[in-house]
Formats: C-alpha cells, structure tokens, sequence
C-alpha cells in the first residue's frame, strides 16, 4: 500500500505540479482552452444566448440518438454536479485560499470552449454498437477522427477513464455522503453505503436512456434549490459580497495570509487547487462529458457542443461561485475546517441548522446523480476496451464499489482520482489540438448558414 501511496503521488507531482518539477497538466489545460477560445472566436460568450436557446428547444428531438438534447446535458451535469461543487470548492479555498476560486473562473472560462469542442468532436465521430445504440466519446474521434495510428492513444484514455470512474464518481462520492450523514444524524456507514448502491444499482440497470431520464427530473431541481439556498444567503449578507468578490481576485494574485484557523496559501497554492478542484468539479479537458453528449438525439454537432458548454458555466461559474460567496462571507473559511465540513459550517454559520440541513442533503442528492452519469462513462470506456460483454460484471463491480467506499477510509483514492482525471485529460487534450481545424471548420459552416 506505501508503494501504491508513493507511485500515485509521484504520478500527481509530475501532472498537477506537487513536487519541484514545473506541472504537466495545469498549462496544457490552459494552453488548450486559451487555444481553442480564440480559434472560435470567443464563441462560448458571444454564443451563451444562442445556447440557453438551443438548451430549451432541445428537451425534445426526433433526430436519431438515444436521449434529448437537453437529457444529454443533464446527464453531464449529473456527472459535474456533485461533491467538487460542496467539498471540492471548500477544500480549494483550505488549501489556496479565497484565490483559488479566481483561478477556478479562469479555467472554467477557457473550459467553455473546450467543452463545446468535445462535444462537437463526440457527435461528429459517434459510431453505434454492437446493439445499435449510438456511442462516442474521446475514444472514438481518436480513433476515427485521427486514424488507426493513434489507436494506442484511444486505447489510454478509455483505460484511465474506466479507473477514473471508480474514483471521482465512484467511491469519492461515497464516502463523501457517508461521512456526512454519519456526522449529522449518526447514520451508520454501512447503511448509507447499502441505500446508496441499491438506488445507483436500479437505475443504472436501464442504461443511459434510464439515467437520462432519472437526471432530466432530478438535477434542474437539485440545482436551482441549492442556488436557491444560497442566494438566500448572499441577499442577507449583500452588503458584503462586493468584499468578498474583491478578495478572491486580489489573492489570487498576492496569496493568502495565515489568519484564524488557516495556514495561509502562495500564489502558486491558489492556482495549483483552483485549476485542480475546478477541473474535479466541470470536467472540462477530461472529455468525459462528452461520452454523454455522443448519445444525444441530434443531427448537429455544432448545437450540441453549443449546450455542451453550458455544463462548465452553470456547474462552475454558478454553482461553485455561490458557495465559495457563502464560505468567504461567512468567515467559515479561516476556521481551521476542510471539505464537507466547512461548507457545512459556513451554511450553518448564516442560517442556522437549516444551512447545516441544506448542505447534507445538496451532498446527497448530487453525488447520488454524479455517480448514476460516471456509472455511464466507465461502462462505455470498458466497453470501448473489452466490448459489450463487459458491461452487465461492469455494472456489479460499480455497485459493489459504492459499498466500499462509504465504508473504509479513502485518503487514497482521493489523490488517485487527481492522478487518473490527469492521464486521462492528457490524451483528450492532445487529440482536441491535433483535431482542432475539424471543429473550427465545423463551427463556421454551421455559422456561416445560419447567422
């Protein structure tokens, strides 16, 4: 186990910048999204009208596809939603301070583009399988998009995707809601853990048309009751948001003092957990949304990619924002506290035990729909690797997993899904570059018709 511990943090040191040597994976991320934004011409804000349109008008569609337009967001932010918007934000603001939520906008602004990208790549490239269902995701547009000489690199990001999933969708999310429900009403862990894997496990048994269905009635409501809460906050405390808002952008570029209970954070601390928890929380770069967009009932990979995007603003650019406000503003973030409990405390701490209430059951709810959209990822990046045969001990294997994870101790598997959302973004975002004059051929063609 030591030398399991040892590889994953040396894997983490090389990507996310942890030991002494310059990071891999957090300019490429950047470099990637920067590119990209300005190959479209700063589409993924110009265009977020048009988008929110396209969104609306997509909840029914009779192009070919196994769900909605708007159940294929859905089922992305089923996936994004979840305890990177609760615990994650919390524990980029432990760890870099208030600046690390500036550095989380960044990426997740850049992200918009390559968001879309993905999407338009996953739809452009989708294939069907074996039962007819149509399928697609980064693995597919390597392959197909780039030819079989980059076979291997499909090969690599279906095998980290699939150990991937066991972590930020799997086990992560778990132990999570395990934890927090145990520490709010003293439920045991093993009883959370056996609830939350017979309800995954009846779901996920109907496949991606059941999941699009369970996530198009649960997350908008999950979601707008959580901002809901949250903006409760923020207009009882208004008079000091702008204090707030000010000191996140100044200490991204400053650092943070150590105050109260917080050690304090560098420059680089704040950017190294903003970009890290940012991309644990959207996704954007990972490519894994885009295995959901693939299955969507649509006949343009433009459109698509334009509702795609809309996962990296409202997860990010909303959700996180809002409870990064509610912890900075409710001083919660100098008490020493980290993670869930943080959060919890910062919710309690401006509406009494209903805010503690509030994020308990935000952490339930989202993670039990994060885990319904990665149950989705893993299964096909194991199909794409092994074929349909895989995908019923697939499935078994999940369920059995989200036992094991409410129920043991996974400091582990919290730097493991760190190391593995890194080496699987790698190739994605290697493929996005080298396929790039697809997407913006693509795009300008779409345009080009329709002004």
């Amino acid at each position: 186990m030591q030398q399991l511990t040892q590889a994953v943090d040396a894997i983490n040191g090389i990507i996310w910048g942890d030991t002494l040597g310059l990071p891999l994976l957090i300019p490429l991320l950047a470099g990637v999204g920067i590119f990209l934004t300005l190959r479209l011409r700063f589409l993924s804000i110009t265009r977020l009208p048009t988008a929110f349109i396209l969104l609306w008008s997509g909840r029914r569609s009779s192009h070919s596809g196994e769900i909605s337009p708007f159940q294929a967001l859905m089922t992305a932010l089923s996936a994004t939603i979840g305890t990177g918007n609760i615990a994650g934000v919390a524990t980029a603001i432990y760890a870099g301070g208030p600046g690390a939520i500036f550095w989380m906008w960044m990426i997740a602004l850049f992200g918009m583009a390559t968001k879309y990208a993905e999407a338009v790549l996953a739809v452009k490239y989708r294939q069907r399988d074996a039962a007819g269902r149509y399928v697609g995701g980064p693995m597919y547009y390597i392959r197909h998009g780039l030819g079989a000489g980059y076979g291997w690199l499909a090969t690599a990001f279906a095998l980290f995707g699939m150990l991937a999933a066991f972590g930020i969708g799997n086990m992560v999310q778990a132990n999570t809601v395990a934890a927090a429900l145990h520490d709010r009403f003293d439920m045991p862990l093993w009883l959370s853990g056996l609830i939350a894997a017979v309800l995954v496990a009846m779901v996920i048994i109907g496949g991606i048309r059941r999941i699009g269905e369970v996530a198009a009635r649960i997350v908008p409501v999950m979601a707008g009751a959580y901002i809901l809460c949250a903006l409760t906050v923020l207009v009882l405390n208004f008079g000091q948001v702008p204090a707030a808002l000010q000191l996140i952008i100044s200490d991204a570029f400053t650092g943070t003092a150590a105050g109260g209970g917080f050690l304090g954070a560098s420059v680089w601390m704040a950017i190294r957990f903003g970009v890290a928890r940012g991309i644990f929380s959207n996704e954007s770069g990972l490519g894994s949304a885009a295995i959901a967009h693939a299955a969507a009932r649509t006949n343009s990979p433009v459109q698509q990619g334009l509702v795609a995007m809309l996962g990296t603003f409202i997860d990010t650019l909303i959700v996180c924002t809002m409870t990064a406000l509610v912890i900075i503003i409710s001083g919660a973030w100098q008490s020493g506290e980290n993670g869930a409990a943080l959060s919890t405390l910062a919710f309690a701490t401006t509406l009494s035990q209903t805010g503690a209430y509030i994020v308990v059951f935000g952490l339930v709810v989202f993670a039990f729909t994060t885990m319904l959209g990665w149950s989705y990822y893993g299964e096909r990046c194991a199909a794409y690797l092994f074929g349909q045969r895989i995908i019923t001990p697939y499935r078994l294997a999940w369920v059995l997993a989200i036992y094991i994870g409410a129920v043991q101790k996974i400091d582990l598997v919290w730097n493991f899904s760190d190391a593995m959302n890194g080496l699987m973004a790698l190739p994605n975002l290697v493929a996005l570059l080298l396929l790039s004059p697809v997407i913006v051929r693509l795009t300008r063609a779409y345009f080009h018709e329709r002004p």
